[in-house]
């Protein structure tokens, strides 16, 4: 075998194993949710009848099916552009035209992104129009989901051609060095989407307010006073106009930092439960987990830039998918595919990371309001409101859950041995 030949046998090798796997642990989530998810768990009892864990059955099984179809069409479609001929005829195309480097280089990457974007809308709009509308959740018109992708697309378009201009201005301009200046480069465009999310992108979609009652204003920030955290913005989001999903989310850092509650959460919540969920986020602010994250993603991506580096001249690889000439823009496309379907791999680690950190905001939630009720219960509330599946299998989570099983975070809440702990230990650093 030929060091070309190798070459594509380890790449199909990899690609074909991480979609086997995807689709395989698809198939095995949906086969032990229908074995274990017949009998309502004790604990959520009083929130979902055996009618509503049927609805959550359902729902799970119609959303599997579609991830699975989604992700197995992209899979073989990105497959066929890679296998079929239409990269080199495509390269040897944008040679002909004489276009310069950088150029060359974008047109490249966005053609290929644009086909498969193009071919996830009917799943974006079957999920969207016929999934969530048969269970009740969606809200968005035609008009509406048409804008947000078109605003979407245009996003996500100007972002890939700017991240991809620095990648190719650096290696232009730095061969040797490359990797470093572009990690630099890459690194700064995050930091400033970080900090902007939540002031400019965000609002295109959504409408954020403050939160409208006053009564629950005060209580918010009566509960952050009293332990010691200077909270500059706690929004609500329109997000009834698009879902009836409830959800709250922490976003931005700095001066941008804020927590977003979704306003159907305010509408099914009461007060107390609403306060949980809030001191949940503000786990996570203090514990600084977003910070960690980063770094963390910045660590891993620094070496992919680096191995990338050290591959990006290696004739054999553009040879063993059909290139004349190496060309370091087509090696670069090559590799991001083959570090993305390697780094499904490494999933289970950041997984497990994030469902660290997901416990902490939990206890954090509870020694704040001094009883892990609240909380409990919201999480309850929550699973019934969205239809989340009570039972994945123990593998499906490893690989696809950021977030515990609601089952596990609602027993660890409710476990016996809980007691109160002093509110002192909460005191730090303003946040």
């Amino acid at each position: 075998m030929t060091e070309p030949q190798l070459v594509l046998t380890v790449f199909l090798t990899v690609y074909l194993a991480q979609t086997t796997l995807q689709q395989s642990l698809e198939g095995l989530n949906r086969r032990y949710s229908r074995q274990q998810g017949n009998v309502v768990p004790a604990p959520f009892e009083g929130f979902i009848d055996p009618a509503r864990l049927a609805q959550i059955r359902a729902y799970t099984d119609s959303r599997s099916f579609l991830r699975s179809a989604h992700s197995l069409t992209s899979d073989l479609l990105l497959l066929a552009v890679i296998l079929s001929g239409f990269l080199p005829a495509f390269e040897q195309m944008l040679a002909a035209w004489h276009l310069p480097f950088m150029l060359a280089g974008l047109l490249f990457f966005l053609v290929p992104g644009l086909i498969l974007a193009l071919a996830e809308l009917p799943f974006d709009y079957y999920q969207t129009f016929v999934i969530e509308e048969r269970f009740g959740f969606n809200r968005s018109s035609l008009r509406t989901w048409l804008t947000d992708c078109l605003k979407t697309g245009l996003f996500s378009l100007v972002l890939s051609a700017v991240l991809l201009s620095l990648l190719f201005w650096s290696i232009d301009r730095s061969p040797a060095l490359w990797w470093l200046w572009g990690f630099c480069l890459v690194s700064l465009v995050q930091i400033v989407l970080a900090l902007l999310y939540p002031v400019l992108i965000a609002p295109l979609f959504n409408t954020f307010a403050p939160i409208e009652d006053e009564r629950l204003a005060a209580k918010i920030n009566r509960l952050m006073e009293e332990n010691g955290i200077r909270v500059k913005k706690v929004l609500q989001m329109d997000a009834a106009t698009r879902s009836q999903h409830t959800n709250a989310y922490f976003t931005g850092f700095g001066k941008t930092k804020q927590i977003v509650l979704y306003d159907t959460l305010l509408q099914t919540h009461p007060d107390d439960e609403i306060l949980a969920v809030l001191a949940h986020e503000a786990g996570h602010w203090r514990k600084k987990h977003v910070l960690k994250q980063l770094f963390l993603f910045a660590a891993a991506t620094l070496l992919v830039f680096y191995l990338s580096h050290r591959l990006l001249d290696w004739p054999e690889l553009d040879l063993a998918f059909g290139f004349e000439t190496a060309k370091s823009y087509v090696s670069l496309f090559l590799l991001m595919i083959f570090w993305q379907k390697a780094g499904y791999f490494l999933l289970p680690l950041y997984m497990a990371l994030s469902r660290r950190y997901e416990r902490q905001a939990d206890a954090f939630a509870a020694v704040m309001l001094q009883d892990p009720t609240p909380l409990a219960r919201a999480l309850k509330r929550m699973a019934a409101d969205n239809l989340s599946n009570l039972s994945p299998h123990p593998l499906y989570v490893i690989f696809n859950y950021s977030h515990p099983p609601l089952l596990e975070r609602v027993r660890e809440l409710e476990h016996d041995g809980w007691k109160p702990v002093p509110s002192s230990l909460l005191q730090g650093p303003q946040i």
